[in-house]
C-alpha cells in the first residue's frame, strides 16, 4: 500500500486511541487514479471484512487529492447515504473517466457520470 504510520484516532465514545493507521500515499489509489476502484475494490470490501470477519469496526478515509488514506480501527463507517466518499466525483486524471469523455465526444452522445458506485 505504501509507507504507513500508527496514529491516534478519536473514538465514538469521546476517547482517543492509537488505533489508526495513516497511509502516506496509497499505491493502489495512486496507480489507479480512480475513485470507483478505490471505493469498490478497496474501501468498502476492507471495511466489510474487518467488521464481519475480524469483529473490528473500521472506517477508511481516502484523500483523493494527495492519495493518502486514514484507517480508523474501532470506528464504524457511516451509512452509505451519509458517506461523503461515496459522493466524491470522478477525478480529472481518472483514465476510465477520460476514456468515457473521449467516447462521448466522438459519438456525440452523453455517456453520463462514471458508474463508480
Amino acid at each position: 500500500m505504501g509507507i504507513c504510520t500508527v496514529n491516534s484516532v478519536d473514538l465514538p465514545d469521546g476517547t482517543s486511541c492509537e488505533s489508526g493507521v495513516f497511509v502516506e500515499r496509497c499505491k493502489y489509489l495512486e496507480e489507479s487514479k480512480c475513485v470507483g476502484i478505490c471505493v469498490n475494490t478497496c474501501k468498502l470490501p476492507t471495511q466489510t471484512f474487518f467488521k464481519d470477519y475480524m469483529g473490528v469496526p473500521l472506517l477508511m478515509e481516502p484523500n483523493f487529492t494527495d492519495y493518502s488514506c486514514q484507517f480508523k480501527f474501532g470506528v464504524l463507517p457511516p451509512q452509505p447515504e451519509d458517506d461523503i466518499t461515496l459522493k466524491e466525483p470522478c477525478l480529472e486524471v481518472c483514465p476510465i473517466a477520460s476514456r468515457r469523455r473521449q467516447v462521448a465526444q466522438t459519438q456525440s452522445t452523453d455517456v453520463g457520470q462514471c458508474p463508480k458506485a
